[in-house]
């Protein structure tokens, strides 16, 4: 017998920061992170305004296209930040697809599509960078559905370094049961 998870758990480094992507929580969640990020820093209001709404954009960009959760990174190294991003995602039933170039991977929450790509910087958008994403699809135990983890960063100098962290992260996937009431 299958038990269906009602949640699930991932382990993520310290400094990543979790932005509520649902319309209700999305203004009051960005707008801690552009708290934390700018600290202290009052004479900066036309970066903590694009930041924020960069970051507005996004969220709602994840929600719109299914995401529950979208993790940022504030990790520093030194005075930079290490820039990096989570989006969790549950794919229905009808929008789950086995990627031709992914590879079947095992990890604690069960078996795994693990496919890596990178993605050049558009040519049309001066902002964008090319960017190396990885990205797992893991099956939701009794549900027909699928978990979604992407994980993106633009750091394509240290690619293998970033893809080994999301690696740790999308390895430490747990499934929570539903409360039995036999506590």
């Amino acid at each position: 017998m299958t038990v269906t998870p009602v949640d699930y758990e991932l382990l993520l480094p310290d400094g990543w920061f979790r932005i509520g992507i649902e319309p209700a929580s999305r203004e009051r969640s960005v707008g801690a992170l552009v708290d934390r990020r700018f600290g202290g820093v009052d004479d900066a209001p036309h970066f903590k305004r694009r930041l924020r709404d960069d970051l507005l954009e996004q969220a709602a960009a994840a929600y719109d296209q299914g995401g529950i959760e979208l993790y940022l990174s504030m990790q520093q190294a030194g005075a930079l930040t290490v820039p990096a991003s989570l989006l969790v995602t549950l794919l229905p039933p009808g929008r789950v697809s086995e990627a031709a170039d992914a590879s079947v991977v095992e990890l604690a929450a069960g078996t795994a599509w693990r496919r890596r790509g990178c993605t050049d910087a558009a040519s049309d958008d001066s902002e964008a960078l090319p960017s190396v994403t990885l990205d797992y699809q893991v099956p939701v135990p009794g549900t027909g559905t699928h978990l979604l983890l992407t994980f993106s960063t633009p750091l394509v100098q240290i690619a293998d370094a970033m893809v080994e962290l999301f690696d740790a992260v999308a390895g430490s996937l747990r499934w929570r049961a539903g409360n039995s009431g036999c506590e």
